[in-house]
């Protein structure tokens, strides 16, 4: 009996790994066509942020006021703002700052909160308990008004706004992580390394954390889509990336002004940001399909 649960827990040990092999996930990925269109969308994005001075024909800050506050046309697809900037130029090399502050920003995140949370987690007792006290302080904040406290203390520029936005998503991966931790920890191979001797980091980084990865991506692919709004709120009320410097969040801020006689200035903005949340809720939402085990159907 005790033979027959052990080849059982091999089979089924072996069936997850192949299910969540590289290539695997891709397969399935590939079969899910909102998240193909999620990421189609985030490529297209970086694409035009990058390629930005080939594609339009406007730079970020070319001012011309005899065009000031001009509806879309055919010279200005999205029309042009107060000081007669073209919205399209400024809304593509925008994408450039938008779309890096959200990503370094999650990366700040992950880098602060998944060690913690793999020590919170292994550890436990007093340690445990001082590193979840710390979270459930920053947890009761909301995280933009933690964003918004953070860099008022810091105060504004890109960086800042990376560092702001980035601690505020601290808790979460921290949460994630310990969650993961908890039931890795007490697995067979984890007995197994301690009794051959390996240390404690050594087992956290090499044979704990690995387990960690599946979900860090999804939640990493969800963040995005929450520190680029975030990132954009900053901007909006004028604490974030500061002008002329292009930034949707930004963009959306100085259209408030003339939301009744320029409606093209926040409208092109903000489907921008919406567009590039969406693209990012759509990918993660495939990753937690193809990587969770117990979703075989997808």
């Amino acid at each position: 009996m005790a033979t027959s649960i052990r080849v059982s827990a091999t089979v089924s040990a072996a069936r997850e790994r192949a299910f969540r092999h590289p290539l695997a996930v891709l397969a399935r990925l590939a079969r899910n066509r909102a998240a193909v269109a999620g990421f189609m969308m985030l490529v297209v994005m970086a694409l035009a942020a990058t390629l930005a001075g080939a594609l339009v024909p406007y730079g970020a800050d070319t001012a011309d006021l005899n065009s000031v506050l001009q509806p879309p046309s055919a010279a200005h697809l999205f029309g042009t703002d107060q000081l007669g900037r073209d919205i399209l130029a400024r809304i593509v090399y925008g994408g450039r700052i938008s779309l890096l502050i959200g990503v370094l920003a999650v990366a700040v995140g992950a880098a602060i909160g998944v060690p913690l949370g793999v020590v919170s987690g292994f550890y436990g007792g007093r340690t445990d308990a001082l590193i979840q006290r710390a979270v459930d302080v920053m947890l009761s904040f909301p995280g933009f008004l933690l964003a918004l406290t953070l860099i008022s203390l810091l105060g504004v520029g890109p960086r800042n706004v990376v560092l702001s936005v980035g601690i505020a998503s601290v808790p979460v991966y921290v949460r994630l992580v310990r969650a993961v931790t908890l039931s890795v920890r007490e697995l067979a191979y984890v007995e197994s390394a301690r009794a051959i001797g390996l240390s404690d980091v050594r087992i956290m980084f090499r044979h704990v954390l690995p387990n960690t990865a599946a979900p860090i991506i999804v939640q990493s692919s969800l963040q995005l889509g929450v520190a680029l709004l975030t990132a954009a709120g900053l901007g909006f009320l004028g604490i974030g990336v500061t002008p002329p410097t292009p930034e949707w969040g930004t963009m959306l801020g100085e259209a408030q002004t003339y939301i009744l006689s320029a409606w093209y200035m926040g409208t092109f903005p903000g489907l921008a940001i919406f567009a590039a949340v969406m693209a990012f809720n759509l990918l993660g939402d495939g990753l937690r399909d193809a990587l969770d085990p117990r979703m075989k159907t997808v």
